[in-house]
């Protein structure tokens, strides 16, 4: 083979590779692509990394029906070693927090009521409990 076609085949090939890369950053889903209009209202973290980093979102939903609930949830950032991430769904036009607590309750119980929790634990193993 010569070695200009060689050197174009190489290079074609890099150029190709970098392209797959380079869109697969770009066009990643988001929660708004999913089944039931996910929109994240309220986010809160810990401030400390010296533990576990816990995360709590508050997310708005239109169609609670056809939600793909686990699929959103799978969606918000979790890692290792001892990382609680929790994710409460409120029916969209109903009333949602706009700011949570750290502390449990995150929210008042009394005048917010999801429809739907999604927890992934400190080991990754995620679970949905979904309320009537």
């Amino acid at each position: 083979m010569n070695p200009t076609y060689r050197k174009l085949l190489i290079t074609a090939a890099i150029v190709l590779i970098g392209a797959f890369i380079l869109k697969d950053m770009l066009f990643q889903p988001g929660i708004g692509e999913l089944p039931g209009n996910f929109n994240e209202v309220a986010f809160v973290r810990n401030e400390q990394n010296k533990g576990g980093i816990i995360r709590i979102y508050a997310i708005s939903v239109s169609d609670t029906t056809n939600a793909a609930y686990l699929a959103c949830g799978d969606l918000m950032p979790h890692n290792e070693y001892g990382s609680n991430t929790t994710a409460y769904f409120f029916e969209k036009g109903k009333p949602t927090p706009d700011v949570l607590q750290l502390d449990t309750p995150h929210f008042d119980r009394l005048q917010y009521h999801p429809v739907a929790v999604y927890i992934k634990n400190e080991q990754g193993v995620a679970s949905l409990a979904t309320t009537p």
